[in-house]
This record gives structure tokens, C-alpha cells and sequence, in this order.
């Protein structure tokens, strides 16, 4: 017993030293690209804005995903719009937020940091996944400040309300697992993996992911491809972010909180004149597509758009189809404001 505490304190000790003179590193190699802007409540969000002309286009993220993931496309929208990605509380630079996240929890922070930001309403809303959450939580709370909405292959309510039991236990899983990861990441154990990954050494990583399970070893198969979509140069600050116990923290909330956001969004009155695209990835079941379609037809000025080259991240896989849907609706806006 004696024998074992000698060896693990040390070791455990000199991985929290690895992990915080990484996290200081880090702090110097990849500086926010925008602001930190104070919301409220002791926390500040990083908004990154683009673009000085036109009217407002407000991105909003996947669940474990930061302002990066719409590089291929905020640079183009910016040449005819003014634009705003950001991170939401607990993820990428911004600083920490509740324990409890929902869609409409999140949707606050979004009006409070708007409001801070002086953008001018009103928006041209664009989510991905569980970004489709947040801004239609938004669009049901400020309808007087939506121009109009991008949702990029959204989920749905009754995807999460009429689970089985095995989907369920996935998803309480997929809560710890994000927890557990927040105490390895302090330990600077994911900080280490995410070296190896980086340096094209994927023997240690992939048996470590592994330990947790089959289901964890796709879902790092599946993110890591999904970032190699990403234009290099921000591969180190994606690394950089999930080296962090912080962003584990907040996924294992966000997931927490998926079926109570569920419920939000499946009470959400859509205003019907507020135009809307719908683009729905080809990965996409049946059922998927047919819940798009409706949550379409909505709007008196909503349409459906099917990404026949994309998975899920479609504004990764085919950012163009993402860029001129947002030009539509932001000119849909723009004739209907004339």
C-alpha cells in the first residue's frame, strides 16, 4: 500500500504540473481571435465579429463545439453581412457558466451578450445541432429581433423525449464519460493524448479511448475526422480547448440538460414570419428528414434544403450550400424590412 502511494502521488502530482504549465502555453499560442465581453453574473463570453455592413448574422455552435467550427464559413458571409460567432459558457475561451444548461439558459446568455455587443437587431439566426436549440429558443423569446433562421441539420424534440431505455443509459453515459474526462483532462492525461494524436501517434490515444468502450473509440474516430475539416491552422486551438477540464465540464451539462432543453423547444411557437431554412444532412434517417420538413413548414417563407454531399457537420462538408442559404434569407429579410 505504502509502495503503491509513493509511486501514484507523484505521478498524479506531475501530471497536474504538465497540465498547468500546458494551459499557461496555451494561454500565449492561441489567443482568442475576438472579445471576451462580460454578461453578467461573474462570466464572459468570447464573441468573435466579422464584417462592418448589412444585416446581422449570429452563429451559434453544435453541443461540444466553439466559434472554430464555422471557419469555412463566417469569412464569406461576412463580405455581405455583419457577423457574429461565439462561445458558449464552459466552452472554447469563454469562461465557465452554471450547472445548469438548457437551451433557453443558454438563449439568455446569447440576448445578454447581443445586447452587450451592440449588434444591431434584428438577426439572421444560423445554429447547427444543438445550436438549432439555442437560436429557436431565442427566435421564441425575442421574435421582435429575428430577422430569420438558418437551422443546419437541427435535432428535435422527440428525438430526446421518445428515447428507448438503451438510448437512455447512452446518454447517462455519455455524461459521465464527458465527467470523467474533466478529472483526466486536470490531470493532464487528455492533454497527453491529444499530443500523441496531433504528432500522428495513434496507438496510445486509441487504446486509452478504448478503455472507456467501443461507443467512446468511434466517438473520437468520429471528432478527430470532423476537425481534420477544419483549415490546419486552428487544428492547435481546437487541441488546446479540449485539453481543458473545462469544456468536459460543459459537456457533461449541456447532456445533462439535453432532455430538459427538449421539452423547451417542443412547447416553442414559431412565428410564422420569420423565414426559415431547414438544411438537412443525406446522413439524415427517414424520420429525420420528415421532422425537418415540418419544423420547414412553419414558416410562411420556409423551405427545406437537402445537403446531398454532407454528414451532419454540413457547414464542414459543404460550406458553400450553408453560405448561400444564409445569403437568401438574409435578402428575404432585407426586401420584406424595404
Amino acid at each position: 500500500m505504502v509502495w503503491m502511494l509513493a509511486f501514484t502521488v507523484p505521478l498524479l502530482l506531475s501530471g497536474v504540473v504538465y497540465q498547468l504549465v500546458g494551459l499557461a502555453r496555451d494561454a500565449r499560442r492561441v489567443p482568442p481571435p475576438g472579445r471576451l465581453v462580460d454578461v453578467g453574473d461573474g462570466k464572459r463570453l468570447h464573441v468573435h465579429s466579422l464584417g462592418s455592413t448589412g444585416p446581422t448574422v449570429v452563429f451559434d455552435a453544435g453541443i461540444a463545439a466553439s466559434s472554430l467550427s464555422w471557419a469555412r464559413v463566417q469569412p464569406h458571409v461576412a463580405k455581405f453581412a455583419r457577423t457574429c460567432s461565439y462561445d458558449r459558457a464552459g466552452l472554447a475561451w469563454s469562461d465557465s457558466g452554471c450547472a445548469r444548461v438548457t437551451a433557453a439558459s443558454c438563449a439568455d446568455d446569447l440576448h445578454r451578450l447581443l445586447s452587450a455587443t451592440g449588434l444591431p437587431a434584428p438577426y439572421v439566426l444560423v445554429g447547427h445541432s444543438f445550436g438549432t436549440f439555442v437560436v429557436r429558443a431565442y427566435a421564441n423569446l425575442h421574435p421582435d429581433l429575428v430577422a430569420g433562421l438558418v437551422l443546419v441539420d437541427p435535432i428535435y424534440p422527440s428525438e430526446w423525449l421518445e428515447m428507448t431505455r438503451e438510448q437512455r443509459w447512452r446518454l447517462r453515459g455519455g455524461v459521465f464519460f464527458s465527467r470523467l474526462g474533466s478529472v483526466l483532462a486536470s490531470l493532464g492525461l487528455v492533454r497527453g493524448c491529444l499530443s500523441l494524436l496531433s504528432r500522428g501517434s495513434t496507438g496510445v490515444p486509441k487504446r486509452a479511448s478504448r478503455m472507456f468502450g467501443s461507443e467512446a473509440a468511434r466517438v473520437l474516430d468520429r471528432l478527430v475526422g470532423e476537425v481534420q475539416k477544419l483549415p490546419a491552422d486552428l487544428w492547435p486551438a481546437v487541441q488546446a480547448h479540449w485539453s481543458q477540464a473545462k469544456c468536459f465540464t460543459s459537456m457533461a451539462r449541456h447532456l445533462g440538460g439535453l432532455r430538459a432543453s427538449a421539452r423547451e423547444i417542443a412547447v416553442c411557437h414559431h412565428a410564422s414570419d420569420i423565414p426559415m431554412i431547414v438544411i438537412t444532412a443525406a446522413s439524415q434517417p427517414d424520420g429525420g428528414q420528415r421532422e425537418h420538413a415540418r419544423l420547414a413548414a412553419q414558416a410562411s417563407h420556409g423551405r427545406q434544403v437537402i445537403a446531398k454531399g454532407s454528414g451532419h457537420w454540413v457547414h464542414l462538408d459543404e460550406p458553400d450550400l450553408v453560405i448561400d442559404a444564409i445569403r437568401e434569407v438574409t435578402r428575404s429579410t432585407t426586401r420584406r424590412s424595404a
